[in-house]
């Protein structure tokens, strides 16, 4: 016989599994921080860079409070087991579980005020933009501005789903991810194929689907390379 602990041990780390990786059952009824977030986060089309450091920050703290998340609901869960935190006799794994919990929330909290303190610039959307930084553009900021008005363009390419798009415009190639953007300007990278499989079911075609990974590699010895990967 199932326990009410094990049932929603179960349940809730299903869920944010589903959460934190978003099937398109979960994007269909909207369980994005995307959506969830969509009226403080404003329009990508608008502002793509601005954008995604607002996502990308809300996204640390909704998924760091995750764990936390787990305990307080076994408090509802299981009422007579872990409601006896407040008289401190909850068990030493337990006390030690809220504690790394308690400090992954906070350190993210802290993190992203460090962020905004300084408005924006330590982020990694905004160092990875500083790298960048060549003239014409004096600042990372200019650089932003022109990003944001390729991304507006119509002609520009982008194929994925949010939190896991390749988006490539007049002069760059972008991996959006959950946490981050990791992007090369076309005049400084080299794109190399590393793996081509083939999946013979798509649920999008009743024809083989061939899926290619890419290596973004950047000659500024400053930026990491990165993968890509495309269907077709």
């Amino acid at each position: 016989m199932e326990t009410p602990e094990l049932s929603f041990t179960l349940a809730y780390w299903v869920f944010c599994l589903c959460f934190v990786f978003t099937p398109n059952e979960f994007r269909s009824a909207g369980l994005t921080v995307q959506n969830l977030f969509s009226s403080w986060l404003g329009s990508e089309d608008m502002g793509f860079v601005q954008y995604h450091i607002r996502r990308s920050s809300v996204t640390l703290l909704v998924h760091s409070a995750l764990p936390l998340g787990y305990y307080l609901g076994m408090c509802l869960a299981a009422p007579e087991h872990h409601m006896e935190h407040i008289l401190e006799q909850v068990s030493e794994a337990w006390q030690l579980y809220l504690l790394v919990a308690l400090s992954v929330h906070v350190g993210a909290w802290t993190l992203v005020v460090y962020w905004a303190m300084w408005k924006w610039e330590n982020h990694p959307i905004s160092r990875m933009l500083q790298i960048h930084t060549q003239p014409p553009h004096r600042s990372w900021g200019s650089l932003a501005a022109s990003l944001n008005t390729e991304f507006r363009r119509v002609d520009k390419f982008t194929a994925g789903v949010h939190g896991a798009r390749v988006i490539v415009t007049d002069s760059w190639v972008l991996k959006v991810s959950t946490y981050s953007v990791s992007m090369a300007l076309q005049s400084q990278c080299q794109v190399s194929m590393v793996h081509s499989r083939q999946h013979h079911m798509s649920p999008d075609s009743a024809s083989p689907t061939q899926i290619l990974t890419l290596k973004v590699d950047s000659t500024n010895r400053s930026m990491s390379p990165f993968h890509i990967r495309l269907g077709q």
